[in-house]
């Protein structure tokens, strides 16, 4: 019973210093889905504006712009929660957007140019909210990281779900209080975080993890030919849909996160989006409503995950998050062209039956494609050092098991073990019997012998114990 408490407690302690944080990106999440990047955006406010444009193109022109500016100057404004200039820009910008747009209900005349000026204002303002918060995030272990998105953006869809609907007065004073509480509990959350674990101002030599920014861009891409299609409750923002995965990975965080493996919930995405857009011509057996969800959950949960592996990445290299996330924000640029394709088909003249096919294989061949060529590469789990992928790897290691981490590293350089026979002798290391590495590692008995032999070969040693030795463990 006392086991079952300490557990209790465990789990509640995990929330502690994350709460601010969540409600901050929480509240900028559900906000930005009822002004421009939700349909239906509004909560029925912005119905009542007639407008023969859409406004969503204006705010991503605007926060892709912003993000692109950061991508190429984040050196001189982080950190950024210490940046007066970029604090009263993003919070400007989103209150700014509120005010623009509930004045637009009551001025028809002007209506056009208010929610133009509000979507850029919104546009600029959310997006540097977005890398403000993700500087506070940083600050966390990767447990919490995870934790504390899935719940942030778990937390948009329920406040989403309960302004929908809502009166015009409701709904205006709504839009204007959400950025306002969004940009003060960010405020606090930074405030709470202790000055040793804050960003620093340097940025070391580093480079970028392309790989990761080309597969999402692909998905991006996808995601964007198939968005307008897609049937209500699904899409990237605060929908049914992304509360349904962000509760799973919610719920797995906070009570499996040492039994978890990320690696199997990394790739599933590339299965679901393709299953997605291999259902499309045959929607009317299915119905639309199956390929849009998968098509919607796939492209959060690879959003998400990405996002994450950057914070990994970012940590590991001592490089300020701003710098990877920046350069994911400006790949909603994908998305948008993406959107433009089927127009494109159209105007070619290709019967419907057609557009849906090339649209089905393209991008199935192009997601497959890039998918395998990011797994075949060593360096996502070696150079950038994702051992998240892992079983159990949210969990923050011991300084026990970095030593020994990096005691198999030195021995594998030191005789010239393949990178295989790395892989093998860092599971070995963690006490693994050869059964699990064999599954692990999807090699045979008669191939993990071998390699185990090759090890005690270039070692000179008989036995797992004499290994331990050389590891200087003891099991």
């Amino acid at each position: 019973m006392t086991e079952k408490a300490e557990s209790r407690e465990d789990r509640r302690a995990l929330l502690r210093g994350g709460r601010r944080y969540i409600v901050a990106y929480g509240c900028a999440r559900a906000w930005a889905t009822l002004t421009f990047t939700g349909a239906g955006a509004g909560a029925g406010m912005l119905d009542a504006v007639p407008w023969s444009f859409d406004p969503h193109l204006t705010f991503d022109a605007a926060y892709i712009a912003v993000s692109i500016l950061m991508v190429l100057l984040f050196r001189r404004f982080i950190p950024l929660n210490e940046n007066r200039l970029v604090k009263v820009v993003a919070a400007a910008g989103m209150i700014v957007a509120s005010l623009l747009c509930t004045l637009a209900v009551w001025v028809p005349d002007a209506s056009f140019g208010l929610v133009v000026a509000g979507s850029l204002a919104a546009g600029v303002g959310y997006g540097l909210f977005l890398l403000l918060a993700a500087e506070v995030l940083a600050t966390f272990s990767l447990l919490r990281i995870f934790l504390f998105l899935a719940g942030a953006m778990l937390l948009g869809t329920v406040v989403t779900f309960f302004c929908q609907g809502m009166g015009l007065w409701q709904a205006q004073c709504t839009l204007v209080l959400l950025p306002v509480l969004a940009v003060l509990y960010l405020r606090d959350a930074y405030a709470h975080v202790p000055e040793a674990e804050r960003p620093k101002r340097g940025v070391p030599k580093f480079s970028y993890p392309w790989k990761l920014f080309v597969l999402y861009g692909l998905y991006a891409f996808a995601y964007g030919m198939r968005a307008d299609q897609l049937v209500a409750g699904a899409g990237r923002h605060s929908s049914l849909s992304t509360a349904i995965i962000m509760a799973v990975l919610f719920a797995t965080a906070y009570f499996a996160s040492r039994r978890f493996n990320i690696g199997l919930l990394y790739r599933s995405p590339l299965v679901l989006m393709v299953c997605g857009f291999l259902l499309i011509p045959a929607e009317s057996l299915f119905g639309s409503l199956v390929s849009s969800y998968l098509i919607a959950i796939s492209y959060s949960l690879m959003s998400f995950l990405v996002m994450f592996l950057l914070y990994d990445i970012s940590k590991r290299l001592g490089v300020a998050i701003v710098a990877f996330l920046a350069i994911k924000n400006a790949e909603q640029l994908f998305q948008v062209v993406g959107g433009e394709v089927p127009g494109l088909l159209a105007l070619a003249g290709l019967p419907v039956p057609t557009q849906d096919l090339v649209t089905t294989v393209a991008v199935s061949a192009l997601i497959l494609a890039a998918t395998l060529l990011l797994f075949s590469e060593k360096e996502l789990a070696s150079k950038w050092g994702v051992s998240i992928l892992e079983e159990g790897g949210l969990v923050q290691r011991t300084e026990e098991e970095e030593r020994v981490g990096e005691r198999v590293e030195e021995l594998a350089r030191t005789y010239r073990l393949s990178p295989r026979e790395e892989e093998v002798l860092a599971l070995l290391a963690e006490g693994k019997t050869g059964r699990v590495i064999q599954q692990e590692l999807f090699i045979a008995e008669g191939t993990f012998k071998a390699h185990t032999r090759h090890i005690y070969e270039k070692m000179g040693i008989n036995s797992r114990k004499e290994l331990f030795g050389l590891l200087g463990i003891s099991h």
